[in-house]
């Protein structure tokens, strides 16, 4: 099917959060491959698989196996939950309204914005050390205050360009410019594995079992699971007539692929360079690793890894910050989001000390409640198989997804005492002398070695999958009438979307 003018590549989309009727549905499956390889082939790579070296002990081979079980199988969820979208035809914090209530939807949608707002700061950061190194390397202009705002400020502006054009060009951009840095990462790759010191590799004592088992949790927190409550945002354009087991697919083998190669080379170079785990500026300790001449192309796939995965997070920032209930256009929500992002970014570099404590510290916290809202979501989903486009825009008591007071209890009760159990559990700190959050069971077995979010999972979707079956506001909205057809909101309820 044809795209709309609405959304082809090069044109500004003017769609917000209504759903995408069926008439302007286009697309394959393949488009989620891309998007999730796009996202993930990025330097932050290597640092996850430092840290299962450096800090769990396993070996390369362990390290290999944790890498494929925690990339393929959070990337798989992330795929799983994208049949909403398509299903939907909205975002997934959009779509969320039909689990949670037009009231109680508010909370789960906060987070999601703040979450993506620390991934778009941690993104900015990174690619504006990679921009100075590159300017270093290239003409020897030194870094200072003012260069540093610059290179945030072209970085910020390239994600603005993306992000503001939206879907259609993201897709596209997603495809070609893939191919483009997966080369230039590739060969910086192979470079890089010739300064492994193989001896120490092979000759590295076999770790436990359960670190294994933290190692894929950690690994799963900290890629798929960070993208969860996004992948419906990029398959809302997709026809309802695609199997869903080919979304999931796509999802898993596009980000597993480049992760699962990332990640295993930081588990390599970890044997020969143990601190790069704990690294505040991971770029740059890369790239001491390689000669000048090396610097430059690493740099530039560094820094066009960082872009490809940020414009998709900014993307969809922007229409969750319109699901929150601020009446902008989409192209005023990006703009809103990156002027945010900026100022973290300058938080980061010129005022905090340390950069990858802070990162770390983001990713404990906020991966709690998302995961939450990701086990409540994933139930309503394997039930649910409509949803209905009008009510999602009705925010008033007429809505059909009104519940009692705006508010669907059974899953609001289920997302907060998920997180409750999850926070017991969990310990946030930038070292051990500088922790911000510890839970009374934060340093049991658990605990300390980071599964909470794994209790959150399992705990969000039991309790929802038990209450729900005694809350007769969500047995009613079950029963009603499936809609017929999309149906797209007023033209004036549009302009506010």
């Amino acid at each position: 099917m044809a795209a709309s003018e609405n959304d082809r590549v090069g044109s500004v989309e003017t769609r917000g959060i209504e759903p995408v009727p069926d008439a302007e549905r286009h697309g394959h499956a393949s488009q989620m491959f891309w998007t999730w390889f796009a996202a993930n082939i990025s330097i932050l790579g290597l640092p996850l698989g430092a840290a299962l070296v450096s800090f769990r002990g396993l070996n390369i081979w362990q390290a290999a196996v944790v890498a494929i079980l925690g990339s393929f199988g959070s990337f798989a969820l992330v795929g799983a939950l994208s049949i909403a979208g398509k299903r939907g035809g909205a975002p997934a914090l959009t779509l969320s309204r039909a689990v949670f209530g037009v009231r109680g939807n508010a909370g789960p949608t906060l987070v999601t914005w703040m979450s993506r707002l620390g991934w778009e700061t941690i993104n900015t950061t990174t690619a504006a050390f990679a921009l100075l190194a590159l300017l270093d390397a290239a003409f020897g202009i030194r870094r200072n205050t003012v260069l540093t705002v610059v290179c945030l400020l072209v970085f910020i502006g390239c994600t603005l360009l993306i992000s503001g054009l939206g879907h259609a060009t993201i897709m596209w951009i997603n495809r070609w410019a893939s191919y483009v840095f997966g080369l230039l990462n590739l060969v910086v790759i192979g470079f890089l594995a010739t300064t492994v010191d193989w001896g120490k590799v092979f000759h590295a004592q076999v770790g436990p079992v359960s670190s294994m088992v933290v190692g894929v949790g950690m690994i799963a927190a900290g890629t798929g699971i960070g993208w969860a409550n996004t992948g419906a945002d990029y398959a809302r354009y997709l026809p309802r007539r695609i199997p869903g087991g080919r979304l999931v697919a796509a999802s898993a083998f596009g980000a597993g692929i480049p992760l699962v190669v990332l990640i295993s080379l930081g588990s390599l170079l970890a044997a020969g360079e143990p601190d790069l785990a704990s690294a505040s500026d991971p770029v740059s300790a890369i790239n001491t690793m390689l000669p000048s001449w090396m610097s430059i192309p690493y740099l530039i796939a560094a820094f066009g890894g960082l872009l490809l995965s940020n414009h998709l997070s900014v993307y969809s920032a922007g229409l969750t910050m319109i699901t929150l209930g601020i009446r902008v256009r989409r192209t005023l929500a990006v703009g809103l989001d990156v002027v945010v992002t900026f100022a973290g970014g300058i938080y980061f570099i010129l005022i905090a000390k340390d950069f990858y404590g802070p990162f770390i510290t983001f990713l404990t916290l906020l991966a709690v409640p998302i995961t939450a809202w990701v086990g409540v979501f994933a139930v309503d989903l394997i039930l649910r198989r409509s949803y209905d486009g009008a009510a999602l825009m009705d925010v008033g008591r007429s809505s059909r997804y009104w519940f009692r007071g705006g508010v669907a209890w059974a899953a609001m009760i289920a997302w907060a005492a998920a997180i409750v159990v999850g926070l017991l559990f969990t310990e946030a700190s930038t070292s051990a002398t500088d922790v911000w959050f510890s839970g009374p069971f934060a340093h049991s077995w658990i605990g300390s070695n980071g599964l909470g979010w794994v209790m959150t999972l399992v705990l969000a979707a039991g309790v929802y999958a038990l209450l729900r079956r005694f809350d007769g506001t969500v047995r009613e909205e079950a029963s009603a009438q499936p809609p017929q057809q999309q149906v797209l909101p007023a033209p004036a309820a549009r302009e506010a979307s």
